[in-house]
Protein backbone atom coordinates (compact mmCIF):
# COMPACT_ATOMS: atom_id res chain seq x y z
CA UNK A 1 0.00 0.00 0.00
CA UNK A 2 1.28 3.55 -0.96
CA UNK A 3 1.33 6.53 1.14
CA UNK A 4 -0.98 9.33 0.84
CA UNK A 5 0.05 11.28 -2.15
CA UNK A 6 0.92 15.18 -1.30
CA UNK A 7 1.50 17.35 -4.39
CA UNK A 8 4.61 19.71 -4.45
CA UNK A 9 4.25 23.28 -3.55
CA UNK A 10 5.61 25.07 -6.93
CA UNK A 11 3.41 27.82 -6.71
CA UNK A 12 6.52 30.82 -5.58
CA UNK A 13 8.18 29.26 -8.83
CA UNK A 14 5.11 30.31 -10.81
CA UNK A 15 5.52 33.64 -11.94
CA UNK A 16 2.86 33.74 -14.57
CA UNK A 17 -0.02 31.78 -15.81
CA UNK A 18 0.53 28.03 -16.59
CA UNK A 19 0.95 27.67 -20.55
CA UNK A 20 0.86 23.68 -20.40
CA UNK A 21 0.76 20.94 -17.84
CA UNK A 22 2.16 17.71 -18.72
CA UNK A 23 1.38 14.32 -16.96
CA UNK A 24 3.02 11.03 -17.42
CA UNK A 25 2.59 8.10 -15.76
CA UNK A 26 5.39 5.82 -16.67
CA UNK A 27 9.39 6.04 -17.23
CA UNK A 28 8.75 5.84 -21.02
CA UNK A 29 6.06 8.57 -20.96
CA UNK A 30 8.26 10.72 -18.88
CA UNK A 31 11.24 9.94 -21.46
CA UNK A 32 8.41 10.78 -24.58
CA UNK A 33 7.63 14.30 -22.66
CA UNK A 34 11.08 15.07 -22.00
CA UNK A 35 11.80 15.06 -25.64
CA UNK A 36 8.66 17.26 -26.39
CA UNK A 37 9.39 20.06 -23.94
CA UNK A 38 12.79 20.27 -25.38
CA UNK A 39 11.48 21.13 -28.68
CA UNK A 40 8.23 23.29 -27.53
CA UNK A 41 11.23 25.31 -25.83
CA UNK A 42 13.14 25.77 -29.28
CA UNK A 43 10.28 27.81 -30.59
CA UNK A 44 8.87 28.87 -27.35
CA UNK A 45 11.83 29.19 -24.50
CA UNK A 46 9.11 30.89 -22.70
CA UNK A 47 6.50 29.03 -22.53
CA UNK A 48 5.18 28.41 -18.98
CA UNK A 49 5.65 24.64 -18.03
CA UNK A 50 4.49 22.39 -15.01
CA UNK A 51 4.96 18.29 -14.98
CA UNK A 52 2.95 15.51 -13.40
CA UNK A 53 6.01 12.98 -14.29
CA UNK A 54 9.60 11.67 -13.36
CA UNK A 55 13.26 12.60 -13.39
CA UNK A 56 13.09 13.06 -16.75
CA UNK A 57 11.34 16.62 -16.85
CA UNK A 58 12.39 17.93 -13.77
CA UNK A 59 15.94 17.75 -15.30
CA UNK A 60 14.74 20.21 -17.97
CA UNK A 61 13.53 22.62 -15.09
CA UNK A 62 10.06 21.75 -15.04
CA UNK A 63 8.63 22.56 -11.51
CA UNK A 64 7.23 18.72 -10.37
CA UNK A 65 3.68 18.67 -8.71
CA UNK A 66 4.22 14.87 -8.07
CA UNK A 67 6.66 11.98 -9.06
CA UNK A 68 4.27 9.84 -10.67
CA UNK A 69 6.64 8.06 -12.45
CA UNK A 70 7.79 6.04 -9.08
CA UNK A 71 4.61 5.14 -8.60
CA UNK A 72 3.57 3.76 -11.54
CA UNK A 73 1.82 0.30 -11.18
CA UNK A 74 0.29 -2.52 -13.58
CA UNK A 75 -1.77 -5.15 -13.62
CA UNK A 76 -5.36 -5.43 -12.36
CA UNK A 77 -3.92 -6.82 -8.75
CA UNK A 78 -1.66 -4.09 -8.30
CA UNK A 79 -3.83 -1.25 -9.37
CA UNK A 80 -6.74 -2.69 -6.62
CA UNK A 81 -4.44 -3.08 -3.88
CA UNK A 82 -3.37 1.11 -5.36
CA UNK A 83 -7.02 1.83 -5.75
CA UNK A 84 -6.76 4.65 -2.84
CA UNK A 85 -4.04 6.20 -3.44
CA UNK A 86 -4.46 6.62 -6.93
CA UNK A 87 -8.03 8.13 -5.64
CA UNK A 88 -6.76 10.73 -3.27
CA UNK A 89 -3.88 11.35 -5.97
CA UNK A 90 -6.44 12.08 -8.45
CA UNK A 91 -8.49 14.16 -5.81
CA UNK A 92 -5.57 16.24 -4.93
CA UNK A 93 -4.41 16.73 -9.11
CA UNK A 94 -7.95 18.19 -9.51
CA UNK A 95 -8.06 20.80 -6.70
CA UNK A 96 -4.52 22.30 -8.13
CA UNK A 97 -5.73 22.26 -11.83
CA UNK A 98 -8.51 24.26 -10.74
CA UNK A 99 -6.68 26.60 -8.68
CA UNK A 100 -3.99 26.85 -11.40
CA UNK A 101 -6.09 27.04 -14.47
CA UNK A 102 -3.67 25.57 -16.71
CA UNK A 103 -4.49 26.61 -20.02
CA UNK A 104 -3.61 23.10 -21.98
CA UNK A 105 -3.01 19.68 -20.57
CA UNK A 106 -1.18 17.29 -22.17
CA UNK A 107 -1.88 13.58 -21.08
CA UNK A 108 1.68 11.08 -21.84
CA UNK A 109 0.30 7.59 -22.09
CA UNK A 110 -0.88 5.93 -18.49
CA UNK A 111 -4.50 5.90 -19.65
CA UNK A 112 -6.10 3.96 -16.51
CA UNK A 113 -4.81 7.67 -14.42
CA UNK A 114 -5.26 10.20 -17.00
CA UNK A 115 -8.83 9.01 -18.90
CA UNK A 116 -9.74 9.01 -15.42
CA UNK A 117 -8.41 12.71 -14.89
CA UNK A 118 -9.95 13.86 -18.20
CA UNK A 119 -13.16 12.57 -17.48
CA UNK A 120 -13.01 14.12 -13.87
CA UNK A 121 -12.09 17.57 -15.41
CA UNK A 122 -15.35 17.44 -17.84
CA UNK A 123 -17.61 16.67 -15.21
CA UNK A 124 -16.20 18.94 -13.03
CA UNK A 125 -16.71 21.66 -15.88
CA UNK A 126 -13.24 22.94 -16.16
CA UNK A 127 -12.32 21.43 -19.91
CA UNK A 128 -12.54 22.93 -22.82
CA UNK A 129 -15.11 20.83 -24.17
CA UNK A 130 -17.43 20.82 -20.99
CA UNK A 131 -17.50 24.78 -21.17
CA UNK A 132 -14.32 25.12 -19.21
CA UNK A 133 -11.02 26.89 -19.90
CA UNK A 134 -8.73 23.99 -20.55
CA UNK A 135 -7.90 22.27 -23.42
CA UNK A 136 -7.35 18.60 -23.49
CA UNK A 137 -4.18 16.84 -25.46
CA UNK A 138 -3.21 13.11 -25.33
CA UNK A 139 0.14 12.08 -26.47
CA UNK A 140 0.28 8.21 -27.17
CA UNK A 141 -2.82 6.28 -28.11
CA UNK A 142 -3.98 3.71 -25.72
CA UNK A 143 -3.68 0.22 -27.09
CA UNK A 144 -7.34 0.15 -27.88
CA UNK A 145 -5.71 -1.92 -30.95
CA UNK A 146 -5.11 -4.71 -28.73
CA UNK A 147 -7.73 -4.45 -26.01
CA UNK A 148 -10.49 -1.91 -24.57
CA UNK A 149 -11.30 -0.63 -27.67
CA UNK A 150 -14.07 1.20 -26.33
CA UNK A 151 -11.60 3.87 -24.79
CA UNK A 152 -11.04 5.55 -28.47
CA UNK A 153 -15.31 6.92 -27.39
CA UNK A 154 -14.35 8.13 -24.20
CA UNK A 155 -11.37 10.30 -25.66
CA UNK A 156 -13.52 11.58 -28.02
CA UNK A 157 -15.91 12.64 -25.13
CA UNK A 158 -13.16 14.23 -23.19
CA UNK A 159 -10.04 14.70 -25.22
CA UNK A 160 -10.12 17.82 -27.72
CA UNK A 161 -6.89 15.83 -30.33
CA UNK A 162 -4.68 13.35 -29.93
CA UNK A 163 -1.01 12.23 -31.02
CA UNK A 164 -0.12 8.93 -32.24
CA UNK A 165 3.22 7.08 -31.96
CA UNK A 166 2.30 4.19 -34.13
CA UNK A 167 1.78 3.63 -37.94
CA UNK A 168 -1.24 1.85 -38.09
CA UNK A 169 -3.10 3.30 -34.82
CA UNK A 170 -4.97 6.09 -36.47
CA UNK A 171 -7.19 4.15 -38.49
CA UNK A 172 -8.78 2.98 -34.85
CA UNK A 173 -10.12 6.31 -34.76
CA UNK A 174 -12.24 6.50 -37.83
CA UNK A 175 -15.17 5.71 -35.93
CA UNK A 176 -15.25 9.18 -34.06
CA UNK A 177 -15.12 12.65 -34.44
CA UNK A 178 -11.54 13.07 -32.36
CA UNK A 179 -9.05 14.75 -34.08
CA UNK A 180 -5.98 12.22 -34.60
CA UNK A 181 -2.33 13.44 -35.87
CA UNK A 182 0.68 10.46 -36.35
CA UNK A 183 3.12 12.08 -35.33
CA UNK A 184 5.90 9.11 -35.11
CA UNK A 185 8.17 7.94 -32.50
CA UNK A 186 11.04 10.73 -31.97
CA UNK A 187 13.18 7.80 -31.01
CA UNK A 188 13.63 7.00 -35.10
CA UNK A 189 14.83 10.64 -35.63
CA UNK A 190 17.99 10.37 -37.37
CA UNK A 191 20.07 12.45 -35.21
CA UNK A 192 18.28 10.93 -31.67
CA UNK A 193 21.01 10.10 -29.72
CA UNK A 194 20.10 6.43 -29.41
CA UNK A 195 22.17 5.20 -26.33
CA UNK A 196 22.16 1.52 -27.00
CA UNK A 197 25.00 0.61 -29.88
CA UNK A 198 25.89 -3.20 -31.15
CA UNK A 199 29.06 -4.55 -30.23
CA UNK A 200 30.07 -7.84 -31.15
CA UNK A 201 32.09 -8.29 -28.07
CA UNK A 202 29.91 -5.96 -25.93
CA UNK A 203 28.09 -7.63 -22.58
CA UNK A 204 24.83 -9.39 -22.76
CA UNK A 205 21.81 -6.52 -21.91
CA UNK A 206 19.02 -7.82 -19.13
CA UNK A 207 15.96 -5.92 -19.12
CA UNK A 208 13.38 -7.19 -16.67
CA UNK A 209 11.38 -4.39 -16.77
CA UNK A 210 10.68 -0.45 -15.01
CA UNK A 211 7.90 -1.94 -12.43
CA UNK A 212 9.05 -3.53 -9.37
CA UNK A 213 6.41 -6.75 -9.79
CA UNK A 214 7.86 -7.16 -13.20
CA UNK A 215 11.54 -6.80 -12.21
CA UNK A 216 10.86 -9.62 -9.12
CA UNK A 217 9.41 -12.26 -11.76
CA UNK A 218 11.67 -11.71 -14.97
CA UNK A 219 15.35 -11.26 -13.28
CA UNK A 220 15.31 -14.50 -11.82
CA UNK A 221 14.78 -16.04 -15.02
CA UNK A 222 17.46 -13.81 -16.81
CA UNK A 223 20.11 -14.27 -14.17
CA UNK A 224 19.66 -18.11 -14.58
CA UNK A 225 19.80 -17.90 -18.47
CA UNK A 226 23.06 -15.98 -18.04
CA UNK A 227 24.55 -18.64 -15.66
CA UNK A 228 24.12 -20.95 -18.10
CA UNK A 229 25.44 -18.82 -21.03
CA UNK A 230 28.91 -18.42 -18.81
CA UNK A 231 28.60 -21.87 -18.48
CA UNK A 232 29.75 -22.48 -22.21
CA UNK A 233 31.62 -19.37 -22.24
CA UNK A 234 32.63 -17.78 -18.93
CA UNK A 235 34.32 -14.52 -20.42
CA UNK A 236 30.96 -13.81 -20.98
CA UNK A 237 29.26 -10.35 -18.99
CA UNK A 238 26.37 -9.11 -18.65
CA UNK A 239 24.82 -5.55 -17.90
CA UNK A 240 20.98 -4.81 -16.32
CA UNK A 241 19.98 -1.24 -16.64
CA UNK A 242 17.58 0.04 -14.06
CA UNK A 243 15.55 3.40 -14.21
CA UNK A 244 15.44 4.11 -10.77
CA UNK A 245 16.83 3.63 -7.13
CA UNK A 246 13.61 0.91 -6.39
CA UNK A 247 13.91 -0.86 -9.03
CA UNK A 248 18.08 -0.91 -8.44
CA UNK A 249 17.52 -1.89 -4.85
CA UNK A 250 15.26 -5.25 -6.40
CA UNK A 251 17.87 -6.05 -8.66
CA UNK A 252 20.71 -5.94 -5.62
CA UNK A 253 18.18 -8.15 -3.57
CA UNK A 254 18.07 -10.68 -6.39
CA UNK A 255 21.90 -10.81 -7.33
CA UNK A 256 22.62 -11.62 -3.48
CA UNK A 257 21.20 -15.09 -4.37
CA UNK A 258 23.51 -15.56 -7.31
CA UNK A 259 27.20 -15.01 -6.06
CA UNK A 260 29.00 -16.52 -8.22
CA UNK A 261 27.41 -13.81 -11.04
CA UNK A 262 28.86 -10.65 -8.71
CA UNK A 263 31.96 -10.06 -10.69
CA UNK A 264 30.28 -10.81 -14.11
CA UNK A 265 26.97 -8.59 -13.70
CA UNK A 266 27.13 -4.62 -14.07
CA UNK A 267 24.05 -2.43 -13.25
CA UNK A 268 23.84 0.91 -14.85
CA UNK A 269 20.63 3.49 -14.41
CA UNK A 270 19.06 4.34 -17.26
CA UNK A 271 20.69 7.87 -17.25
CA UNK A 272 23.77 6.58 -18.99
CA UNK A 273 25.43 8.21 -22.36
CA UNK A 274 26.24 5.25 -24.26
CA UNK A 275 26.04 1.39 -23.67
CA UNK A 276 28.01 -0.99 -26.40
CA UNK A 277 26.11 -4.66 -25.57
CA UNK A 278 26.36 -7.92 -28.59
CA UNK A 279 22.26 -9.00 -27.83
CA UNK A 280 19.56 -8.79 -25.18
CA UNK A 281 17.55 -10.85 -23.17
CA UNK A 282 14.16 -7.93 -22.32
CA UNK A 283 10.74 -7.47 -21.27
CA UNK A 284 8.24 -5.53 -23.96
CA UNK A 285 8.27 -2.29 -22.78
CA UNK A 286 9.68 0.72 -24.77
CA UNK A 287 13.32 -0.28 -23.68
CA UNK A 288 12.52 -3.03 -26.20
CA UNK A 289 11.91 -0.47 -28.87
CA UNK A 290 15.10 1.56 -28.43
CA UNK A 291 16.78 -2.22 -29.01
CA UNK A 292 15.59 -2.58 -32.04
CA UNK A 293 16.15 0.63 -33.22
CA UNK A 294 19.78 -0.35 -32.18
CA UNK A 295 19.93 -2.95 -34.22
CA UNK A 296 20.62 -5.59 -31.15
CA UNK A 297 19.81 -9.32 -31.59
CA UNK A 298 17.69 -10.85 -29.07
CA UNK A 299 14.66 -12.22 -28.12
CA UNK A 300 11.67 -10.98 -25.55
CA UNK A 301 9.94 -12.41 -22.62
CA UNK A 302 6.64 -11.82 -21.09
CA UNK A 303 4.88 -13.06 -17.58
CA UNK A 304 2.32 -11.86 -15.33
CA UNK A 305 0.74 -13.50 -12.18
CA UNK A 306 -1.69 -16.22 -13.37
CA UNK A 307 -4.65 -14.36 -12.57
CA UNK A 308 -3.27 -10.84 -14.32
CA UNK A 309 -2.38 -13.18 -17.47
CA UNK A 310 -5.73 -15.36 -17.57
CA UNK A 311 -7.48 -11.75 -17.06
CA UNK A 312 -5.53 -10.78 -19.82
CA UNK A 313 -5.87 -14.13 -22.50
CA UNK A 314 -9.43 -13.22 -22.56
CA UNK A 315 -9.19 -9.42 -23.54
CA UNK A 316 -5.75 -8.79 -25.92
CA UNK A 317 -6.05 -8.94 -29.68
CA UNK A 318 -3.10 -8.88 -30.83
CA UNK A 319 -0.39 -11.56 -32.92
CA UNK A 320 2.63 -10.03 -30.83
CA UNK A 321 3.53 -8.43 -27.66
CA UNK A 322 6.80 -6.33 -28.79
CA UNK A 323 6.42 -2.71 -30.60
CA UNK A 324 8.83 -4.16 -32.80
CA UNK A 325 7.17 -7.28 -34.26
CA UNK A 326 3.63 -5.40 -34.55
CA UNK A 327 5.85 -2.33 -36.62
CA UNK A 328 7.11 -4.88 -38.48
CA UNK A 329 3.95 -7.27 -39.15
CA UNK A 330 6.39 -9.98 -38.75
CA UNK A 331 8.19 -11.91 -35.66
CA UNK A 332 12.06 -10.35 -35.51
CA UNK A 333 12.47 -10.77 -31.92
CA UNK A 334 11.26 -14.13 -30.76
CA UNK A 335 8.30 -14.09 -28.20
CA UNK A 336 8.60 -16.25 -24.94
CA UNK A 337 5.10 -15.95 -22.64
CA UNK A 338 4.59 -17.09 -19.48
CA UNK A 339 5.84 -20.98 -18.92
CA UNK A 340 7.12 -20.45 -22.20
CA UNK A 341 9.73 -17.91 -20.62
CA UNK A 342 12.29 -20.14 -19.20
CA UNK A 343 16.09 -20.63 -19.15
CA UNK A 344 16.09 -23.66 -21.69
CA UNK A 345 13.93 -22.10 -24.11
CA UNK A 346 15.85 -18.82 -24.23
CA UNK A 347 19.06 -20.89 -24.70
CA UNK A 348 17.39 -22.57 -27.32
CA UNK A 349 16.62 -19.05 -29.26
CA UNK A 350 19.44 -17.46 -27.95
CA UNK A 351 22.39 -19.59 -28.91
CA UNK A 352 21.94 -19.30 -32.37
CA UNK A 353 22.08 -15.83 -32.33
CA UNK A 354 25.37 -16.09 -30.69
CA UNK A 355 27.13 -18.28 -33.22
CA UNK A 356 25.15 -16.44 -36.44
CA UNK A 357 27.13 -14.07 -38.11
CA UNK A 358 24.35 -12.76 -40.27
CA UNK A 359 21.98 -11.80 -37.25
CA UNK A 360 24.06 -8.48 -37.06
CA UNK A 361 22.69 -8.12 -40.76
CA UNK A 362 19.34 -8.95 -40.35
CA UNK A 363 18.82 -7.42 -37.37
CA UNK A 364 20.03 -3.95 -38.87
CA UNK A 365 17.95 -3.82 -41.81
CA UNK A 366 14.98 -4.72 -39.97
CA UNK A 367 15.55 -1.57 -37.99
CA UNK A 368 15.71 1.01 -40.93
CA UNK A 369 12.93 -0.60 -41.92
CA UNK A 370 11.19 0.33 -38.43
CA UNK A 371 12.76 3.68 -38.40
CA UNK A 372 11.32 4.95 -42.16
CA UNK A 373 7.59 3.31 -40.52
CA UNK A 374 8.15 5.92 -37.44
CA UNK A 375 9.75 8.69 -39.01
CA UNK A 376 9.78 9.13 -42.50
CA UNK A 377 6.24 8.31 -42.70
CA UNK A 378 4.48 10.22 -40.05
CA UNK A 379 2.34 13.69 -40.95
CA UNK A 380 4.37 15.72 -38.75
CA UNK A 381 6.40 16.01 -35.52
CA UNK A 382 5.04 16.09 -31.97
CA UNK A 383 6.29 19.48 -30.98
CA UNK A 384 4.16 21.36 -34.26
CA UNK A 385 1.12 19.51 -33.38
CA UNK A 386 1.13 20.34 -29.60
CA UNK A 387 2.26 23.97 -30.54
CA UNK A 388 -0.33 24.08 -33.27
CA UNK A 389 -3.34 22.90 -31.50
CA UNK A 390 -2.28 24.53 -27.60
CA UNK A 391 -4.07 27.80 -26.73
CA UNK A 392 -1.96 30.79 -26.51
Amino acid sequence: MKKNPTLNAVSNTLKKEVDLLVIAGEHSGDELASDLISELRTNKPDLSIVSIGGNQMEKLRVPLLFNLVDHSVFGFIDVLKNYAFFKQLLENCLEWIHLYQPKNICFIDYPGFNLRLAKALYQKGLSLKAGGRIKLFYYVSPQIWAWKRERRFIMEKYIDALATLLPFEKKHYEDTALPVTYVGHPFAKSNYPLKIQYHSQGPILLLPGSREGSVKKLCPILLDTFKKLKEVDPKLSACIVYPSELIRTTVENILDHYPELVDSVCLIKNDFKQLNCRMTIMSSGTMSLTVALSAIPGIVIYSLSSLNYWILKFLVRVPYISLANLILGRELYVELIQKQANTNNILTHLKPLLSDSKSEVNFRVASNEIKKALYEDREMGVADWLRSEMQA
